[in-house]
């Protein structure tokens, strides 16, 4: 789990990737499932910082083990395993033992909320004509229905409504960059959610980052380095002619 703090750009075999800087970890070990008596194996981790004196007594009781002086994980998520964890409660996760540089992951987040939004603006309809008598009905969903048969709108129609705040799941992302020390990991692209929201960060598989020129590139600074060529080549030509005048 991390919180996202902002967009930024790096620079990759001289070119430029949009990335998301994330402060991911260090997460605790507040609970172990075990198969026997909950009849899975998972672990349940713990996130963020909170005073013990903001939290209710039983989850108070729940997070003694792994609470740290008067503060405790603020979130909370399970994850479920295949096999017996190898950690316990208390131990902590960092964001160097679970991820490397050009990892495939998967970031979930809560989107933007938007409030109230049209069709056009929630659903990308294309709206009515401006002229024929339409001059008032530019943004407007249309017909919503089939007339007497079924005599109802269905469930599920594309109308007006509260836009955003819905949990999205971005996949394929590429680990960029990952400090341990300052548990900050930086990801290509954009993640769901607003600075300082939390984020849910999965290792779909593992892969190597190319730090080389791609061959467009390379292709386009030949082809630059070319034209730099034969511009020298008439310039010394006419300062030859010039020289002969």
């Amino acid at each position: 789990m991390g919180v996202k703090k902002g967009m930024s750009q790096t620079f990759i075999g001289g070119v430029r990737y949009p990335v998301t800087k994330v402060n991911a970890g260090p997460c605790v070990i507040t609970q172990v499932k075990n198969e026997e008596k909950d009849g899975y194996w998972a672990v349940q981790i713990g996130f963020g910082n909170k005073k013990l004196t903001k939290i209710s007594k039983p989850l108070r009781g729940h997070l003694k083990k792994s609470a740290k002086g008067d503060h405790a994980p603020r979130f909370l998520r399970e994850v479920r395993l295949n096999v017996k964890p190898e950690l316990g409660v208390g131990d902590e996760l960092k964001v160097s033992d679970i991820f490397k540089e050009g990892d495939y992951i998967s970031v979930a987040g809560v989107s933007k909320g938007k409030g109230f939004a049209g069709v056009i603006k929630r659903w990308g309809f294309a709206g009515g004509p401006r002229t024929h008598g339409q001059s008032d009905r530019e943004r407007a969903p249309g017909s919503i229905g089939q007339g007497t048969t079924p005599g109802r709108v269905r469930k599920g129609k594309k109308m007006a409504g509260r836009m955003g705040g819905d949990k999205v799941t971005v996949k394929n992302l590429r680990v960029i960059s990952v400090d341990g020390e300052n548990h900050t990991l930086t990801v290509s692209g954009s993640v769901p959610g607003a600075p300082n929201s939390l984020l849910v960060i999965r290792k779909l598989s593992g892969g190597t980052l190319n730090t080389g020129e791609p061959s467009k590139v390379k292709k386009v600074k030949d082809k630059v380095a070319k034209r730099g060529d034969t511009k020298i080549v008439k310039d010394e030509k006419e300062e030859k002619k010039e020289d002969k005048e």
